[in-house]
């Protein structure tokens, strides 16, 4: 089932969302299906279930070969329960994001270039991953869903927030189209 993406100023936003207690628990995976058709209706790279409503620690993502990210290597549609991050280096990259709940805009976001993380799969099962360029932005993207966190708190220069057709005219932004 396809669910409302809450949007930002919506309060449930900025909440730290509580651990799965079952992951074999049906409701769960009730909750991730209808996270995958929702996100396989807005045409995004990931989706955590706090924007659809859902107080839980569960995030999906994955990413297709694109012409958009050309250099990062396809990452199969995962969804994880009880994500984890580690932070292997304290270099960062400020990178162009946009988000579901933030519908419209987009901000330059430093983001940690390499990490690693994991969590329990659907079919109960562990997933651990190294990852860096997109891949790492996207899942530190949808992990800070998970603890309250929505991407404009983290831009560090607000002249490089706005909407995404007043700032892709902009020569900065132009090789960041459609990302």
């Amino acid at each position: 089932m396809i669910r409302d993406i809450l949007k930002m100023g919506d309060p449930r936003l900025l909440e730290v969302a509580k651990p799965v207690a079952h992951v074999d628990d049906p409701a769960v995976k009730a909750v991730i299906a209808d996270m995958y058709d929702t996100l396989h209706d807005a045409k995004a790279f990931g989706l955590a279930a706090p924007q659809i409503g859902i107080d839980l620690r569960i995030l999906i993502f994955g990413i297709a070969a694109t012409k958009y990210h050309p250099e990062q290597e396809p990452v199969p549609l995962t969804a994880l329960i009880n994500p984890w991050l580690e932070i292997l280096t304290e270099e960062k990259d400020h990178g162009p994001e946009s988000c579901l709940s933030v519908p419209g805009m987009r901000g330059l976001v430093p983001r940690f270039t390499r990490i690693r993380y994991g969590g329990t799969l659907e079919d109960g099962g562990t997933l651990q991953r190294e990852a860096s360029g997109f891949h790492a932005r996207l899942f530190q993207h949808e992990y800070d869903h998970l603890d309250g966190i929505l991407y404009p708190q983290r831009i560090t220069d607000i002249t490089k927030f706005g909407f995404t057709e007043a700032l892709l005219p902009r020569a900065e932004w132009a090789k960041h189209a459609s990302e």
